[in-house]
Formats: structure tokens, sequence, C-alpha cells
């Protein structure tokens, strides 16, 4: 069973939602109780959800299509549901699904990914994007960035792995201050037990992630999702011999980047060669 954590402001949005799943239930004739048994979430958090306090993730949609008759009314409307401000909309479901993930892998080959980021690092990022954004803009995003890096530490059981190309580092984005914090950043969050941290190589002859970034998940019911994004998109993906290939991907990426110790000595002498 799956029990509900911090969850953002509600939203009209969330309240129809869970409106609309309260009243496929109810005409169902299940119980609070017995709808979480069949969909695997505690009655706890189909409440939350049916009161729009709290954002359903990708498999309570599933499951409940199916507990309710396929009728497609959930399955359409999930993806216009508004999460917190400064989320992409194509981001929204996977930032659902990153929240309570069991195990979370990340291949960055742009730029240091969102969950090790400091904030000047971030603030860089915001001001570089096109369209330009403005001030407004750019404290919503960071709010919900920090927001989300959070997890690092409040998920203590959760196991995040990070493959982290070393030209991104080598790009000095900030300016060598930035860059600096940056590292030092990376060298604290390596130390938390639930966390590590491998650095590609410069150099490396052989490459398993030329296609470019993804991230993978486990979800507390042990299934697995992928997520890959491209400028203005993202594609979330649930396909089992997709992300079977997208394993043995990162897989060999892991065993094709330095070692964590040896990733750690390398951010050290770069930070003291600046």
């Amino acid at each position: 069973m799956v029990d509900g954590g911090g969850e953002p402001e509600s939203s009209d949005s969330m309240r129809t939602f869970g409106a609309v799943l309260q009243a496929l239930r109810e005409h169902q004739g299940l119980s609070r109780e017995e709808f979480g048994d069949l969909v695997g979430f505690s009655k706890h958090t189909v409440a939350s959800v049916e009161l729009g306090r709290r954002m359903p993730d990708v498999v309570l949609v599933e499951r409940g299509e199916e507990a309710t008759g396929n009728t497609g009314a959930l399955r359409k409307s999930f993806p216009k549901l508004a999460r917190q401000p400064g989320l992409a909309a194509w981001f929204r479901q996977w930032a659902g699904l990153e929240a309570s993930a069991m195990t979370l892998y990340t291949y960055e080959c742009r730029l240091v990914p969102d969950l090790l980021q400091t904030e000047a690092y971030a603030r860089q990022l915001f001001v570089d994007e096109l369209p330009l954004l403005d001030d407004e803009q750019i404290e919503t995003q960071w709010t919900a960035r920090a927001e989300r890096q959070r997890l690092l530490r409040e998920r203590p059981n959760t196991a995040y792995s990070f493959i982290v190309e070393e030209h991104v580092l080598l790009r000095r984005t900030g300016g060598v201050g930035t860059t600096r914090e940056l590292i030092d950043h990376l060298l604290e969050v390596a130390e938390l037990r639930n966390v590590e941290i491998q650095v590609m190589p410069l150099v490396r002859p052989s490459h398993a992630g030329l296609h470019g970034p993804m991230q993978l998940l486990e979800t507390p019911q042990n299934r697995w999702f992928a997520y890959t994004e491209a400028p203005e998109s993202g594609l979330l993906i649930s396909d089992r011999k997709v992300i079977s290939a997208l394993q043995s991907r990162y897989a060999r990426m892991r065993s094709q980047a330095l070692s964590i110790t040896d990733s750690v000595s390398l951010l050290r002498r770069m930070r003291g060669d600046l």
C-alpha cells in the first residue's frame, strides 16, 4: 500500500479530477477502502486525491480506470492536471512519480541534473532561457526546483544514481565562483548514503549514452518508468521493452563512467584547479 507524502496546494483541476474519481468509484459501489485495495493505495491516499489535496500518480490513474469500468475519464483528464507552479506541463507526470520513487537513475549530458544544482547554477540556466523569463518566472522555477531537491534528504530509503558528463563542469556555467560552489555541493551530496554520483570522463572511446539524456525510476509498486526530454517537450515511457533497453544502456554507462570513488577524486581535482 502507498501512503501520501507532502503534496502541492490544491488546484481547481485537482479538485475536479478528485470529484470525477469519487463519482466513478461510488457508481461502482466501492468504498474508499475497497477501491484502495483494488488499486494498491491506502484509503487515506484515495481520500486525499478525491478531495484535491494530492496529485495522483500514473499507477493510480491506470488502475483506477480498470476499477471504475474503463470509461477513459481518468486517463484523459490526468494530463490536464495543474501541479505546483514552476514545473513544465510535459514534466508534471514524471515529477509526480519522482516524488515517491524507490529508485531513480539519471543520466545527463547537457547540464548538471536538476536535483544536484545549486541556486546560482540554476538561476544562470533560467537567465539563459529563450524566450526570456521575467524575475517572477525565475523565482517560481527556482522554488519548484528547490522543493524537488529536498527529496534527496527527505527520502533516505530511495536510491539515487546520477551519471554526469565531465564536460558540463568544464564549461563553468555561471562563472568560476558558481562552478566552485557547484562542485562543493556535488561533493557534499555524494556523501549521502542513498546518493551515488559518477562522472563520465571527457575521453571515453566507447559510450552507451550517445542517444542523449534519460531518466529511469521504480515506483513503490515495483513498476518502472522512463523519461526523456527535448526542447519544449517530454516523453514519459511505460513500454516494458523500451524501458528494458534503457536499463541496459544505463547499466553499461555505469560501467563506462568513473567509479564512485574515482569520480569524487576527479571532482576534488577539478575543484582545486579553479
